[in-house]
């Protein structure tokens, strides 16, 4: 009896511990061309986004043509569960000319937002702006041309990666205690967006499913 209360009990602990190790909270299932509870923001005309295939996979097509608007989700999600935000993009090309760190320059041919609300103090209200970034280094990071309330980091610059799906796997609070200073246990919402109102270029992109895990 004794021993198999001792294997109940290893079980139980590797059945936990599996558990967590898969834990995932989907945020934008694309592949199934979903887009239930993501909402849309506009600053200047629409970019268009459908779902198509011509990427060689199932995913969200972005199409800006002097226009800015952006999807959200509104979603709680709990960073001492899982911390990390996984996503793949695609890009084809860049903008050109453009200072990014300029109000005349803030386009990118595909950014992710992950959001920390302020709530009633809105004015608190901070992002961690993810870029494929058209010439700053990867991994360079500055404030966002319009409000020092978001800070801007270079994942991918230029073309090098272009023309190919790209993975991405970031440990939102290590990020967010790095450029804000914070240690914060939860964010409220995941946006992402392809904009080129400031350029007045085009910019077209691909966004695979968007996921927090444990890893």
């Amino acid at each position: 009896m004794r021993f198999k209360a001792m294997l109940a009990t290893t079980l139980l602990m590797v059945s936990t511990v599996t558990g967590a190790a898969d834990e995932k909270l989907m945020i934008g299932r694309f592949s199934a061309s979903d887009l239930k509870d993501w909402q849309t923001k506009s600053f200047k005309g629409e970019t268009r986004y459908t779902f198509d295939d011509r990427s060689g996979q199932r995913a969200l097509f972005a199409d800006s043509q002097g226009t800015a608007s952006g999807l959200y989700r509104e979603i709680r999600v709990d960073l001492n569960r899982t911390p990390w935000l996984n996503w793949s993009w695609r890009v084809d090309d860049v903008l050109k000319g453009v200072d990014e760190r300029s109000k005349a320059g803030d386009d990118y041919p595909a950014r992710v937002y992950v959001v920390v609300s302020g709530g009633a103090a809105f004015w608190k209200t901070r992002s961690l702006v993810y870029v494929w970034s058209s010439n700053q280094t990867v991994g360079a990071t500055w404030h966002n041309a319009f409000t020092s309330n978001a800070r801007v980091m270079a994942l991918r610059s230029g073309t090098t990666d272009a023309g190919r799906w790209v993975s991405e796997k970031r440990d939102i609070r290590a990020d967010f205690r790095r450029l804000f200073g914070e240690d914060i246990a939860a964010i409220d919402a995941v946006a992402l967006m392809t904009d080129t109102d400031n350029s007045g270029q085009r910019a077209v992109a691909w966004y695979g499913d968007i996921y927090f895990a444990v890893r």
